[in-house]
């Protein structure tokens, strides 16, 4: 009898339980789809020339510096964000002033690669000038040693021979009234070193406000007419190209040099 009633129990429990609603097995959310993913934090991007897994070449605007400083937050470095795991880091530094190609290693193993390339002189690196004055040559190689000199006031590079090596080569591209369009090939990659030799060559370069001349009508300097131009390496792991454009301010004055931006930029 007792088996009879257990079996009973059992058949009615069946019963019920036929009828509930199955519960599937829970499933984790599928993950949000990603926007477009950006080097940089919201509304401080800056043109990228080039982009690979490993680097970035920014085209650097004239003005902004690559590092914070006391001055100002606001730079290269403040910009890009963050990875977790490090970086991005720097290659290489342009002054605050110059504009163009800039190289972002994205990878702690692409810094090391590319900061030996710097070292070895495995590094392409063209600039673009305008300068004042007329150069007597069409091109020229300068070698002129580089020394740093602090005082007070502060620090300045000057041309002394027990400074480092410091070699550029250069050719004109083009001349106009009291001006030269020139193409500087920085051998060696000491500070301000474009900036000085063209003003060791008797020519400044045009709205440079530490080694250059004042208007002579005490007006406001343009900027500093001084583009880093082109970047070129050939790592083991990447090889790297990138062009950039000159700002605005500088390409009105390669305009009447004979500089076309649609074909050139």
């Amino acid at each position: 009898m007792k088996t009879d009633r257990k079996d009973r129990i059992r058949r009615a429990k069946a019963a019920r339980n036929a009828h509930k609603p199955r519960r599937l097995p829970q499933q984790a959310a599928s993950p949000a789809p990603e926007g477009p993913r950006t080097p940089f934090h919201p509304g401080m991007d800056i043109p990228v020339l080039l982009e690979t897994p490993r680097f970035l070449i920014l085209s650097k605007p004239a003005g902004l510096a690559v590092h914070p400083g006391p001055s100002t937050q606001d730079s290269v470095e403040t910009r890009l964000l963050p990875h977790p795991r490090g970086g991005p880091w720097l290659a290489h530094r342009l002054d605050a002033d110059t504009s163009g190609c800039l190289l972002v290693a994205r990878r702690k193993t692409a810094l090391i690669e590319a900061q030996k390339a710097f070292q070895e002189r495995q590094v392409r690196k063209l600039y673009w000038a305008v300068v004042v004055g007329d150069l007597p040559q069409d091109s020229g190689e300068i070698d002129a040693p580089l020394l740093r000199q602090s005082d007070a006031s502060g620090w300045r590079i000057v041309v002394d021979a027990k400074g480092d090596e410091a070699r550029t080569r250069w050719r004109v591209l083009g001349r106009g009234k009291g001006l030269c369009w020139v193409e500087l090939e920085l051998l060696t990659g000491r500070t301000h070193q474009a900036r000085i030799h063209c003003a060791e060559l008797g020519t400044p370069i045009l709205g440079d406000p530490v080694y250059g001349m004042p208007a002579p009508d005490g007006s406001a300097l343009p900027g500093l007419h001084l583009l880093a131009r082109s970047l070129e390496l050939s790592l083991p792991s990447d090889t790297l190209s990138a062009q950039a454009p000159p700002p605005e301010f500088m390409a009105a004055s390669l305009r009447a040099m004979g500089f076309e931006s649609n074909a050139q930029s």
